[in-house]
């Protein structure tokens, strides 16, 4: 990439880009599909050394593919409910439905297992509105996860998430400073007082609409809800995993420099989560997924002492972070493979 400045309106990853970059399984779409010829694009160690650095370090699962091939509202459902009750975009009037099952959060609370969403400008919990209703005191923003990452008082389970308008490493973001930003995260857990007994698995609800040369693989349906297609909308069920993700399970536990080649997604954590407390499974996807054991080597503490992690590269200011104009990637037409 000419810089690490992600472009304005792409790449795109939402159903219709994503179904025309799968194409039936060839993945030969992604130049063509709305993403265009940026799809092709990648940063390398020097642009993003932490991440570079903690893929190395930790356990790294190469075959992390996001649960539907859609954009994020839809795959951050799935995390958290292993379904998106028919959703494919976000819709413009999300209702308060939940599945029948409710969400791993809801499992949570019936088991007394505590849990927070700590935020920046938007808690996970909105994929689901109802539940900021019922659990709005289990948002906390990001500053209250740092002082309980440092004292110590973690809950069981956290979710944490980036400042959507400047630290996702969408469009038009400088990617450098999504990975400032989870670098920031992951150094706080990694010295926090809970380091010993603690799982954090790093990871992107979707895979931004980047070229990827392995073909999404099928999945097991959730429920038995359809996609709620509108005209023009590709045909498709949710019986197919989406593009893969960089994902890294950090852990004292972890198997240093292990790859794991078994197949995954976000409901891997619904899967680990039910199996550490004895949680039943909340729809079929999460009842057929693998959890992250694998990655983890429970006889043997490796990181009882935090690695040396290299530092995130530091993004240049706003002034000086200019995406690529179209002028900088060849048009499709002249494309060749």
């Amino acid at each position: 990439m000419p810089s690490t400045c992600q472009l304005p309106s792409q790449p795109a990853s939402d159903w219709f880009a994503a179904h025309r970059s799968w194409n039936r399984g060839a993945n030969d779409g992604f130049v063509t599909s709305p993403s265009g010829p940026v799809a092709m694009g990648y940063l390398t160690r020097a642009q993003l050394p932490f991440y570079v650095g903690l893929a190395e370090t930790f356990a790294l699962c190469d075959r992390w593919f996001a649960p539907c091939l859609a954009g994020t509202f839809v795959n951050r459902r799935y995390l958290l409910a292993g379904t998106s009750l028919g959703a494919v975009r976000a819709p413009r009037n999300v209702t308060g439905e939940l599945p029948p099952s409710g969400t791993i959060l809801d499992s949570l609370d019936r088991h007394g297992i505590t849990w927070r969403n700590y935020y920046v400008d938007s808690p996970q919990l909105r994929v689901f509105p109802s539940l900021l209703d019922r659990k709005g005191d289990k948002i906390q923003r990001i500053d209250a996860f740092f002082a309980d990452a440092a004292k110590g008082t973690l809950p069981a389970v956290s979710l944490v998430d980036p400042d959507f308008e400047h630290t996702s490493e969408e469009n038009p973001q400088d990617v450098r400073d999504g990975e400032e930003f989870a670098a920031s995260v992951i150094d706080a857990v990694v010295h926090s007082p809970t380091w010993p007994s603690t799982l954090l698995v790093w990871c992107y609800d979707e895979g931004g609409g980047y070229y990827d040369h392995v073909p999404p693989p099928p999945a097991a349906e959730p429920d038995g809800r359809q996609p709620d297609l509108a005209p023009g909308d590709p045909p498709g069920r949710f019986d197919r995993y989406g593009f893969r993700v960089p994902a890294v399970v950090v852990s004292p536990w972890s198997r240093p420099g292990f790859v794991s080649h078994t197949t995954h997604d976000h409901t891997s954590l619904l899967k680990m989560i039910e199996r550490k407390w004895n949680l039943p499974s909340l729809t079929q996807r999460d009842a057929a997924a693998t959890d992250v054991l694998e990655c983890l080597d429970l006889d043997r503490v490796s990181f009882a002492a935090p690695p040396n992690l290299p530092a995130p590269a530091k993004a240049a200011a706003a002034a000086q972070c200019v995406p690529p104009g179209p002028a900088q990637f060849p048009p499709p037409s002249a494309v060749t493979t």
